[in-house]
C-alpha cells in the first residue's frame, strides 16, 4: 500500500493487488485439475441433471396414461430441452478466464450432451409398447444410472461411493415420489 496526497485532498490510500497465482502444482497435477474442471465436472453436472430432472415428466406421464408412447415423447422432449438449456447455462456461466474452467462453448457442449444422455437413458425403455415391461426396464435403467453416477463421483472426485449413492438415490426418490403423485392425479 502506498499513501499519496492529491492536490487539495486528504491522504489517498492506493492498494495494488498481486496477480492471482494458481496454487503451486506439478505439471501432472495441473493437467488432472484442468481435466476435472473442464471436462469431468461439466459432464457430471449434465449427467446428474439429466438423470434427475427428466424423471418427473417421464414418470408422471407414464403413470397418468399407461401409454408408453406418450411417456417416451415426454422423456425425449424433456431430455432435448434440458440438454439445450444446460448447454447454454454452462456455456454462458463464465468465460473460463478467471476460473480456469476452459473454453465455455466446449464446457457447454459437454454439459448439454451429458444432460441429454442422462435424460434419454431411462426414456428409451418406453419405446417398448407394453407398459409393465417398459416400466420395469426404465426402473432398471434408473438404478444403473444412479450406480454409474456414484461410481463417477468416486472415481473422479474422490467422493465416497456409499455417500454418493445415497445422495443421488435420495434425490431420485424425492423426484420419483413427486412424479408418481402427479401421475396419480385424475
Amino acid at each position: 500500500m502506498t499513501a499519496g496526497r492529491g492536490p487539495g485532498s486528504m491522504d489517498v490510500m492506493e492498494t495494488t493487488l498481486p496477480a492471482a497465482r494458481p496454487p503451486s502444482t506439478k505439471p501432472g497435477q495441473r493437467d488432472q485439475r484442468s481435466f476435472l474442471l473442464q471436462r469431468a465436472q461439466p459432464a457430471m453436472a449434465g449427467l446428474i441433471d439429466g438423470s434427475l430432472s427428466t424423471l418427473a415428466p417421464v414418470f408422471a406421464v407414464a403413470f397418468a396414461t399407461h401409454q408408453t408412447r406418450y411417456a417416451f415423447l415426454a422423456g425425449l422432449a424433456t431430455a432435448i430441452g434440458a440438454g439445450v438449456s444446460m448447454a447454454f447455462s454452462e456455456g454462458l456461466s463464465d468465460t473460463g478466464d478467471l476460473t480456469g474452467r476452459g473454453r465455455p462453448y466446449l464446457r457447454g457442449a459437454i454439459t448439454g450432451a451429458g444432460t441429454f444422455l442422462g435424460g434419454v437413458l431411462h426414456t428409451l425403455p418406453f419405446l417398448i409398447p407394453q407398459y409393465r415391461p417398459a416400466m420395469l426396464l426404465a426402473l432398471a435403467a434408473i438404478a444403473a444410472e444412479l450406480l454409474a453416477l456414484a461410481w463417477i463421483r468416486r472415481r473422479f472426485f474422490g467422493a465416497g461411493f456409499p455417500s454418493s449413492l445415497i445422495s443421488v438415490t435420495l434425490a431420485g426418490a424425492v423426484i420419483a415420489t413427486i412424479s408418481a403423485a402427479l401421475g396419480a392425479v385424475r
